[in-house]
């Protein structure tokens, strides 16, 4: 008789406050149970290193704001790779390189600390300013994802550095600021991709919140068992990412997992599914993954730009991108109804979109 209680398990290692990494560090040699993932084609993670056939967009903003001429290009190559792949990778973004590993090195301190320090975070209070815990969606999920997370509303209210971790709370305050600039950037260029006027979707305000996840990725004795973020597409409007120079986010292109290449200095960004609701499909929120290694953790910081949950602001396909022969395929929603979908759904493998299509 199989005694096993999923239920159990999960709680005794929630209740444990110290994710993944203190797993790990108990010195165990298999994934326990509930992480294994059944949805993983052991086949499909190897056909991704043979996808060199595939481009990833990398695009230079270098001059897009003064020179007409590199703009068009840069609106016409931002339009190809939203409608297409839904990513792709910045360089020349303004972010100077020595915030961006600060960046980095924050996260590996965060997660560097001894546990009674990090314990203080673990929280399953969304309402906390600052979460740490392990998997949004653990006790709904099918399987938990081999991550840690520290998740923090960053704008429009900017925390003080005394609400953030000591570690990391300047480098956090100044990364955003950073982001929030080059996120105006990005969606007057992507206004201007749909045919709108430069500042169509800041006066949405799509652009008004930003939410900040630091995540940590243990190395993983069984790697082919389990992902570090399973199949997911985002819930917000654009998603600014900062990784290592690890590899492991892959993209689903063409119905193949591509390896997002690691290029140094570069962002990576990607629509989300509110995105492709208010643009009327035109723009893909493409769905990816994180796999794991065996060797070493790596960390990442991904930047959710969106409305804020408070706001009524009400969200449906954009009056211009839609005609006679091109209806609305979607419904009106908030930014907050959206989020709580997307939640109460978790990572379950299937779109949250579908749920809010006419």
């Amino acid at each position: 008789m199989d005694c096993y209680s999923r239920e159990s398990e999960v709680k005794a290692f929630d209740d444990a406050k110290t994710g993944v990494k203190g797993l790990l560090e108990s010195g165990i040699t298999k994934v326990p149970k509930f992480f294994i993932n059944p949805q993983i084609d052991p086949q499909q993670t190897l056909i991704t290193s043979a996808n060199a056939q595939f481009e990833f967009p990398l695009i230079d903003l270098d001059g897009v704001a003064d020179d007409p001429i590199k703009r068009e290009a840069v609106v016409d190559a931002v339009r190809e790779a939203s409608e297409t792949w839904g990513f792709f990778q910045v360089i020349n973004h303004g972010i100077p390189e020595a915030v961006l590993e600060d960046m980095i090195d924050g996260v590996r301190r965060f997660f560097g600390q001894d546990d009674e320090e990090k314990k203080k975070w673990y929280t399953r209070d969304l309402k906390a300013r600052v979460v740490y815990n392990t998997n949004f969606d653990l006790y709904s999920s099918p399987s938990a994802n081999w991550r840690d997370t520290v998740f923090c509303e960053m704008a429009p209210d900017l925390p003080q550095p005394e609400q953030l971790p000591s570690v990391c709370s300047d480098i956090m305050i100044e990364y955003t600021k950073q982001v929030m600039k080059l996120g105006r950037s990005l969606f007057q260029i992507l206004s201007e991709s749909l045919g709108l006027k430069a500042n169509h979707l800041l006066d949405m305000k799509c652009a008004a919140g930003l939410t900040m996840l630091l995540h940590y990725y243990p190395e993983c004795p069984q790697p082919e068992l389990t992902l570090g973020t399973s199949k997911h597409s985002d819930s917000d409007f654009l998603t600014v990412l900062l990784t290592d120079q690890l590899q492991g986010l892959q993209v689903l292109y063409q119905n193949q997992w591509v390896d997002v290449p690691f290029v140094p200095g570069a962002l990576v960004v990607n629509i989300g599914d509110l995105l492709q609701l208010v643009s009327n499909d035109r723009f893909a929120s493409a769905e990816h993954r994180v796999v794991v290694n065996s060797s070493s953790p790596r960390v990442s910081v991904a930047c959710f730009m969106n409305n804020t949950e408070k706001s009524t602001e009400i969200y449906l396909p954009i009056e211009e991108l839609v005609s006679e022969d091109n209806p609305a395929r979607y419904r009106a929603t908030t930014a907050e109804e959206y989020a709580s979908h997307y939640r109460s759904k978790g990572l379950d493998g299937t779109s949250a979109l579908s749920h809010f299509r006419v």
